[in-house]
């Protein structure tokens, strides 16, 4: 199984980030930080006839990268009470590639397996599940499998290590990942 990690913070090393890194610990797998890719956003143009235009960026290698995976960890700190502005835009593109001939976007996703790291504060058990629920609307619009997320509490830096269920929920990860 080909696993892939799609980091949509734009800090390096954050708290949601050691998460996934505890749970693909001694696992091999693909490294994807959105912030390092230029992403330009797209003018919805679905219900016209010209369709979408060409777009001058990186997007298109992050997709191939995407595709080429079975199990994909979304990983993205909860910032104001959703994903960040990377990995929104990550899911923004999909339109335009749902859409384009040279691929059958639905099917070369369909049941592929999807995971969801997220961290955050102001009680994020609570308020980060509305961020969750949309990462399941958006797994099961495309046919992803969605496997398990886990939500940790921390804000500053380093502040994920006292998280002692989270933590935990990663050692289970990894012992699974590993089978």
């Amino acid at each position: 199984m080909k696993i892939l990690t799609i980091l949509g913070s734009s800090r390096d090393n954050g708290n949601s980030e050691y998460l996934v890194n505890q749970a693909l610990e001694g696992i091999e797998h693909t490294q994807l930080r959105l912030s390092e890719y230029k992403i330009n956003p797209i003018t919805d143009m679905r219900h016209t006839e010209e369709g979408f235009s060409p777009v001058d960026d990186d997007y298109e290698s992050v997709l191939t990268d995407f595709l080429a995976h079975d199990l994909i960890i979304f990983v993205t700190p909860i910032y104001w009470f959703g994903m960040t502005s990377h990995m929104k835009l990550f899911f923004d593109r999909w339109s335009q590639y749902m859409r384009d001939d040279r691929f059958d976007f639905k099917m070369q996703v369909h049941g592929k397996k999807a995971y969801v790291v997220t961290t955050g504060g102001s009680n994020p058990y609570v308020t980060g599940l509305p961020l969750i629920q949309q990462f399941g609307h958006i797994f099961d619009f495309v046919g992803m499998s969605f496997e398990d997320y886990v939500i940790g509490n921390a804000v500053k830096p380093g502040e994920i290590k006292e998280d002692l269920l989270a933590l935990d929920k990663m050692k289970a990860w990894n012992h699974t990942f590993k089978k």
